[in-house]
């Protein structure tokens, strides 16, 4: 008997196989492009073949199509379990961005699933009813599938409080250990499916990041006996192999592959051979069914983008050279700064240059152009620091870059492997500021000014931030909740636009507050 263990993670509501930058745009992704393989391969499934599903999380926020249904189209917003549904999922996993717009939203999304949901370490969830069961027994042609989901319990870490009201997350390793053994004697085979990555080097295990508890793959991997695949996601990695005796799977993200974690059995229901692979989409057709019954919300979602938001004058907010904008900054870095000080009532405020595909403004601005550089759903705060905070906080933008050997400035490994985090780097305005990168991390900062007299270690000094930020995300141990002294709560999309409503022409203007030795 031969098990397909197949799974998609992390496609952040890109149903469609466009990044949306234009309205022809078409990238090798999508969940449409998804649903077509897996379809095909449980058609396609042999007498001795047994085929499980699953959706591992980070489904339904991310693309603009998303962001319509978020903002725009509530009675719309079952469509993400009718699709998922369709696709004849066996269970899904709630991802951390599934909180993002609140747990109403995951009751709307998830509305009309014919599958459960799982989530084994998140306490209280079943009773707020975005999930089902911890677990699922999956039964197939005489055979017992065993699926445990587990959720990063770093959630708290980056969501806001009121998102995830009466809910508790607990180590996926703990929970883990106290689930799998019951599982096992159970059912013949254990999965677990993961929203969360890897900590540590899959073959040798040393750490790949700080043990913060947000990946515990590996851990899962060599501490749990009797799992026999495991599916995971969060770090958009794309991987799959055999390590320690256990079978794993992570397919990137927006759709762009299908894991398939294979399992051949003897006549006894023993695990004697195990093999896992990434399906990439590129070459598959849109599902025509799916496809069918998302045309018109997505013709809905283009025409929303393309309404006009703003006008820019002056120097031009777009960008082109990612790099230079992070190491001598940018007209676009300044406006969603200008922004983020405006709605906070600040003279302080960090945004960071998200991702190296974030465009910028042309000098007509449309709201395509607003959500493609802005992606997140991020609520604003203000913190009230000390100069102790802001030093090291900039101590840790500063780790971001490194010295090549012949002298030129790259990204550190920290910031791309294992997974890509250029979102962890920020920029920051209303402070004059320099890093030396011929200095020791950790000592770099070698100017740091406010109104143009040094910052003192003890000075108090009001920034305004992401809420992400605010709450330590991305290693920034000196924000904390605690330091909130205002929240902003509406999404920067809405405040981009309502900063244009109040500025019909905007005037691009340089950044020249910092200044970075290399």
């Amino acid at each position: 008997m031969r098990v397909k263990i197949l799974s998609t993670s992390d496609v952040h509501g890109h149903v469609y196989p466009t990044s949306y930058s234009s309205r022809d745009d078409y990238q090798p992704y999508g969940m449409l492009k998804a649903a077509t393989i897996i379809r095909q391969i449980q058609q396609h499934a042999g007498p001795d073949d047994v085929v499980i599903a699953i959706e591992n999380g980070d489904w339904i926020q991310g693309a603009p199509f998303a962001g319509y249904l978020a903002k725009q189209a509530p009675k719309d917003q079952a469509l993400f379990s009718k699709l998922t549904s369709i696709i004849n999922y066996d269970a899904g996993v709630l991802g951390n961005h599934e909180f993002n717009y609140g747990l109403d939203y995951i009751r709307n999304c998830e509305c009309q699933r014919t599958y459960p949901i799982l989530g084994a370490n998140i306490g209280g969830a079943e009773d707020q009813k975005i999930v089902d069961a911890p677990y699922r027994i999956v039964k197939k042609k005489g055979l017992k599938i065993a699926i445990l989901g587990l959720t990063t319990a770093y959630v708290p870490t980056w969501e806001k409080a009121d998102h995830i009201a009466g809910l508790t997350f607990e180590s996926a390793v703990a929970t883990a250990k106290h689930w799998v053994p019951k599982l096992k004697a159970q059912a013949d085979l254990v999965v677990v499916a993961y929203h969360g990555g890897f900590e540590a080097d899959l073959e040798t295990g040393e750490p790949t990041e700080r043990l913060t508890g947000e990946n515990e793959g590996y851990q899962l991997m060599t501490a749990v006996p009797g799992i026999d695949a495991l599916v995971t996601g969060h770090q958009h990695r794309q991987l799959a192999g055999v390590y320690h005796g256990v079978a794993t799977t992570q397919p990137g993200e927006k759709g762009i592959a299908v894991g398939q974690i294979e399992l051949r059995l003897d006549t006894n229901r023993r695990v004697i051979d195990r093999q896992a692979k990434l399906l990439p989409v590129a070459d598959a057709a849109p599902d025509p069914e799916l496809q069918v019954l998302t045309d018109p919300i997505q013709e809905r979602v283009q025409t929303w983008l393309d309404q006009p938001t703003g006008h820019i004058s002056g120097e031009s907010l777009v960008v082109t050279d990612h790099m230079a904008a992070r190491l001598t900054g940018h007209p676009y870095l300044q406006f969603i700064n200008d922004v983020e000080m405006a709605a906070c009532d600040t003279d302080v405020a960090a945004t960071a240059l998200f991702n190296d595909g974030v465009r910028g403004f042309a000098h007509d601005v449309t709201l395509r152009q607003v959500l493609n550089s802005y992606p997140y759903p991020n609520t604003l705060v203000v913190e009230r620091l000390t100069g102790q905070d802001v030093r090291e906080a900039l101590e840790r933008c500063a780790s971001f870059f490194e010295l090549a050997a012949d002298g030129t400035v790259q990204i550190a490994s920290a910031f791309t492997y294992p997974k890509v985090e250029l979102y962890n780097y920020d920029i920051y305005s209303g402070i004059d500021y320099a890093f030396d990168l011929h200095q020791p991390v950790g000592q770099r900062v070698t100017e740091l000014r406010y109104h143009g007299e040094p910052l003192l270690v003890d000075q108090p000094i009001d920034v305004a931030m992401n809420q992400y930020r605010g709450n330590g995300g991305g290693e920034y141990p000196m924000f904390t909740t605690d330091k909130v002294i205002r929240e902003v709560n509406r999404d920067m999309a809405e405040l981009i636009q309502d900063y244009f409503e109040a500025h019909p022409d905007v005037q691009g203007t340089p950044q020249t507050n910092f200044k970075v030795a290399y």
